[in-house]
């Protein structure tokens, strides 16, 4: 069901905090004309920490209105506290999304059990799929394979995005779990050698920017044609490593913005990307054919 590139895609902001809906309308056509399989909603990429409820579920809303039928929709519903995430997939997993998404628990770092019981707690309350979230260097904690494989037996939770980054992840996960059962890289640098071992698709920071050359090396590398899908990723590996510069999302909405596509706001405690960093972020984006706006060029 989830496949190829998805986008974790960012959340736009006006200068005053308040969310950019036109620039909303823009991004989501922009990855419907560019040919991205997928849109994650309030991921890390897209500030959920920051974000309300009611926000989250607006732009869920929106996205579905203008997207559904052509893309898949997941929304991120996890928290570090297991009675809010609950409440959350209850809610999102009701408006008609393709899958919920949940991050493991952070800053509480539970053990294995309590990973367990908190995904399992969520997946009872959601009415669509569920695809775990595994960041260990955003949450210090590991969801492990076992762990995995055990959750994978729950009716609902049907993937895992496996931000490690580790190709002896892709074994492990798919040997323990069900056939069937979808891994999803979450690391744009090796997803391409990670869909080549097995892997089914990638949710990206890269496709925020470059997403028709994301989708495409994704089909290739699906479609066992590693020659091509590595030509295709090579051209984006100073985007990989770049727009992580500094803590993402901040260089991404920056090259966004100098797309002409958003205005690059961030809430606090986020901030705008340093000038050290700006030539930097905007030699990956001439390296990989990004066109800007002549103001931002």
């Amino acid at each position: 069901m989830l496949t190829g590139s998805l986008v974790a895609i960012v959340t736009p902001m006006t200068a005053d905090g308040d969310l950019d809906w036109p620039a909303w309308d823009r991004l989501l056509d922009f990855h419907l004309e560019e040919g991205s399989d997928g849109i994650v909603i309030a991921g890390t990429t897209g500030e959920s920490p920051t974000l309300s409820v009611e926000e989250i579920e607006e732009l869920t809303r929106r996205a579905l209105a203008r997207c559904r039928g052509r893309v898949k929709i997941i929304v991120g519903a996890g928290t570090h506290s297991t009675a809010t995430t609950v409440a959350r997939t209850r809610r999102f997993s009701r408006l008609g999304v393709d899958a919920v998404m949940l991050v493991t628990p952070y800053y509480n770092k539970p053990p294995q059990e309590g990973l367990f019981r908190h995904f399992m707690a969520a997946a009872d309350a959601s009415d669509v799929p569920v695809v775990l979230y595994n960041v260990p260097g955003r949450t210090a904690v590991d969801l492990l394979p076992a762990t995995v494989a055990r959750l994978a037996r729950h009716p609902r939770i049907v993937a895992v995005k496996e931000a490690t980054g580790a190709l002896s992840r892709v074994a492990e996960v798919l040997s323990q779990c069900p056939d069937g059962f979808t891994l999803l890289s979450g690391d744009d640098a090796t997803a391409i050698q990670w869909i080549g071992a097995g892997a089914h698709g990638v949710i990206s920071v890269t496709a925020n920017v470059a997403p028709r050359k994301m989708a495409e090396a994704c089909r290739a590398a699906l479609a066992k044609d590693l020659h091509a899908a590595r030509a295709i990723d090579a051209t984006l590996a100073s985007l990989h490593r770049d727009l992580f510069v500094e803590s993402s999302p901040i260089p991404v909405k920056w090259a966004l913005a100098r797309m002409g596509l958003i205005g690059g706001a961030l809430r606090l405690p986020l901030v705008e990307l340093s000038p050290a960093s700006r030539d930097i972020v905007l030699r990956a984006m001439h390296s990989a054919g990004i066109a800007l706006t002549d103001q931002a060029a």
